[in-house]
């Protein structure tokens, strides 16, 4: 799919993952990787028509199985986002890598776009920047959080071990208000580690 469609919205009859794609990872990263492709484009098809409550429990867990490492450990770079095809060529992720496949995969999924951010946070028990997904089963209440560091789908207010930062989608920017949805600061076209992971994402959909 074209990233100026995929960021914009879902087109009817196009795909996350190709047969094509699945291929060309296997030519890049090898025959594992292939593998968790093609799971995961199974857990996007067979469960279209699932709740997204199922939706959520499903991806969450799907993609915490990747083995955690540092970005410097990964990609030899003190800060990468990867795109989910680069996470699963390496089964290996750090918390960037983890909230954004989550965010595409449940995009594709038919999750709507604004019910989900990703959202910068400090980790208070590690005293260091993380990042996790959140949803908002209702406009301007708590969200939930899915998070590599606790695998537990829990609601933002149960989650005193995280502070949040700022949050931001393919619709805007958002500083971080409390536990809430916080105040709209501008496009999040401003932060450029997101440029240049949609850049890759386009380049891999052209497979």
């Amino acid at each position: 799919m074209a990233l100026a469609l995929l960021l914009c919205g879902l087109v009817a009859g196009e795909a996350l993952v190709s047969t094509a794609l699945i291929q060309w990872a296997r030519q890049k990263y090898g025959e594992p990787a292939a593998r968790r492709m093609t799971e995961w484009q199974a857990l996007m098809e067979r469960h279209q028509g699932g709740s997204e409550a199922e939706k959520l429990i499903l991806v969450n867990d799907f993609f915490n199985q990747l083995t955690y490492r540092s970005d410097l450990n990964i990609w030899g770079k003190d800060d990468y986002w990867a795109t989910p095809v680069e996470a699963l060529g390496k089964g290996q992720a750090d918390c960037e890598d983890y909230s954004i496949a989550k965010y595409f995969t449940l995009r594709e999924m038919g999750v709507p776009e604004e019910k989900m951010r990703i959202m910068y946070v400090k980790a208070l028990e590690l005293d260091q920047a993380h990042m996790v997904l959140t949803y908002y089963p209702e406009a301007g209440g708590v969200p939930l959080v899915l998070d590599n560091l606790n695998g537990q789908i829990l609601s933002a207010d149960k989650r005193g071990d995280l502070a949040p930062v700022y949050s931001f989608n393919a619709e805007g920017l958002w500083l971080a208000k409390s536990r809430g949805r916080g105040e709209k600061v501008g496009s999040s076209s401003r932060i450029s580690l997101w440029q240049d992971l949609k850049a890759r994402m386009a380049r891999e959909m052209a497979q």
